[in-house]
């Protein structure tokens, strides 16, 4: 599968990967891995089966056996989450099943089961990798490696931003306290930290709106990508 490209987007929650990611998947009409999701469909499994964060097995077994799908509406739109050919999108973006997967990321051979799933998606024309390891650990030859960053104030804003659109109350102050949390955990965490590759392209999407973001990209695609006729 080496000559099949994949474009890794890497970086915490709240710098516009996912919106990065559908428009580059439906651009390209490539194959869709939402890793960060992966990890939130597997806390809501392991919520519908009742098994605990410490119950090290049986998370284990329920991940080799995770039954997952990503279908990619259009540019810019969100991307539907199926869990057993069931539609999971709004339960996993709840802020109690994020930080549920928080959780168990670090788990070493949860991430090793995860690990053969996620590399599974890799198949042609190409793959968009979405995620916090992807440049680093899943796809460490990846064709094009971009890691988005931006502060964790920015990142809060537009989380309430979110939340407030669909009628959820929100507190800025928590949520950014909340943010603040799960980088430092994320971050420092033995398994895997969140971190740029040493070859991925940073880009701070902290004073960019989207525009300038998707610009920036698709010109590094088209110049990265062999043989891409777009």
């Amino acid at each position: 599968m080496s000559n099949v490209p994949v474009i890794t987007v890497d970086g915490p929650s709240g710098t516009g990967k996912g919106i990065i990611c559908s428009y580059l998947a439906d651009w390209l009409q490539w194959h869709f891995l939402d890793s960060g999701a992966l990890y939130r469909v597997l806390a809501l499994a392991a919520e519908k089966h009742h098994i605990n964060s410490d119950e090290e097995a049986k998370l284990v077994n329920l991940a080799e056996n995770l039954n997952v799908e990503f279908e990619v509406a259009g540019a810019g739109s969100l991307v539907n989450v199926l869990l057993d050919g069931e539609v999971a999108t709004d339960d996993i973006r709840t802020e109690t099943c994020g930080n549920a997967a928080s959780v168990i990321a670090p788990i070493a051979k949860v991430r090793k089961a995860l690990l053969s799933r996620q590399r599974a998606f890799h198949e042609p024309p190409g793959l968009i990798a979405d995620g916090r390891d992807m440049g680093t650990v899943v796809f460490p030859e990846a064709t094009l490696k971009i890691y988005l960053t931006a502060s964790a104030e920015e990142r809060a804003k537009r989380r309430y931003k979110q939340l407030k659109e669909k009628g959820i109350n929100a507190n800025l102050r928590d949520l950014s306290a909340a943010i603040a949390e799960r980088d430092e955990r994320d971050s420092t965490r033995a398994a895997s930290p969140l971190k740029a590759a040493e070859d991925a392209i940073v880009i701070d999407t902290s004073s960019l709106d989207i525009d300038a973001v998707l610009a920036n990209i698709s010109e590094l695609v088209r110049n990265t990508v062999p043989g891409l006729q777009k």
